[in-house]
């Protein structure tokens, strides 16, 4: 007998759908006919959530693309990251077009650096409400990688859902975060569930994530084999065995402390260096096949760093608080030692 799929209700938005959500900022990376073969599978298999936003190039356009003939079937999240009312209305009329819907379920403040409410003087969340009345949106989310940000949001009564990296390398503030949400009702949508790229067994995330009731992990996924690796998980969860507790508190010792999680809001450096990739480097060299990150295009990446400025700019917008120029430098250090 197949076994029944495991289902999360975003709290009081009602969306119940089951426990993989689509992470759409990967799509980008493909071309438009291998997107549409990924988001038709994971249609067919049953994935019924799908997060995108403005900033992510066209992965709205592949959403609408593939999947408007179902649309009144599926929950579409979107994200704005303007700081403006005209900004927040042009943002919100191009996504309605390229997802070719007429409304959004979850609109999203993407990771703005305040917590929007009425009255604050931005007129953000009066947009949101005026977008609401018009029936273009149905429910108002917030998404944020700092965890005041978040906490505040959380407790303001303001947000349906909060969007925030949470994985097993999570620590107990974070913890307490979708506890809150929970309590007050509010979904809560988890990015970052592999932590960038650092966790490599997808199982052990699943099974860890699966304690949480209230948790819906959007996975980012670009290629058929990452999919169909959660897709097998719908019928057969992994269990948070011996072996894969033993996993995570290894990862957890080895990347404990202060580590990039490949956010990317660093970026753009001003000489060019992919930081939110040559600053964690020193990681995965050591949790992926060290070989695809010792090639000529990666060695060049990283022979940038010589040329940082100590500019200080994504020392300001990193979330994390990192010194992201230190880390640079050490990372680059290490890897000129797996470059001997």
């Amino acid at each position: 007998m197949k076994k029944k799929m495991e289902k999360v209700t975003l709290g009081r938005t009602g969306i119940t759908v089951n426990r993989n959500g689509f992470g759409a900022l990967p799509i980008q990376r493909v071309t438009g006919e291998d997107a549409t073969t990924i988001l038709r599978k994971a249609y067919d298999q049953g994935i019924r959530f799908f997060d995108s936003a403005r900033w992510y190039s066209d992965s709205e356009e592949k959403l609408g693309n593939a999947l408007s003939d179902v649309r009144k079937d599926i929950y579409i999240a979107t994200k704005t990251g303007s700081t403006t009312v005209e900004g927040f209305w042009k943002d919100l009329e191009t996504s309605l077009n390229n997802l070719k819907t007429d409304y959004i379920d979850i609109y999203q403040f993407h990771n703005p650096s305040f917590c929007p409410k009425p009255g604050d003087g931005t007129g953000l969340y009066e947009a949101m409400l005026e977008a609401k009345a018009q029936g273009k949106i149905h429910f108002i989310g917030l998404t944020n990688h700092r965890l005041p940000v978040a906490i505040e949001a959380c407790e303001s009564g303001l947000y349906d859902t909060i969007q925030f990296p949470f994985s097993y390398l999570a620590d107990q503030k974070d913890i307490d975060l979708v506890n809150k949400c929970k309590e007050n009702n509010i979904g809560f949508i988890c990015m970052k569930a592999l932590s960038g790229g650092l966790i490599n067994r997808s199982d052990a995330a699943y099974a860890y994530l699966a304690q949480f009731d209230n948790v819906l992990p959007i996975w980012g996924i670009q290629k058929e084999s990452e999919l169909d690796e959660f897709i097998s998980y719908q019928t057969k969860a992994p269990k948070l065995t011996k072996e894969i507790q033993e996993l995570i508190e290894h990862d957890r010792k080895e990347l404990a402390g202060d580590f990039c999680r490949g956010c990317g809001y660093c970026m753009p450096c001003p000489k060019g260096i992919q930081i939110n990739q040559c600053a964690r480097m020193s990681l995965m060299l050591r949790r992926a096949p060290a070989a695809s990150w010792l090639n000529e295009h990666w060695q060049a990446e990283m022979k940038k760093i010589e040329e940082c400025l100590n500019c200080g700019k994504c020392m300001q917008h990193c979330p994390y608080h990192l010194n992201t120029p230190e880390l640079l430098k050490k990372n680059y250090e290490d890897y000129k030692t797996f470059l001997k």
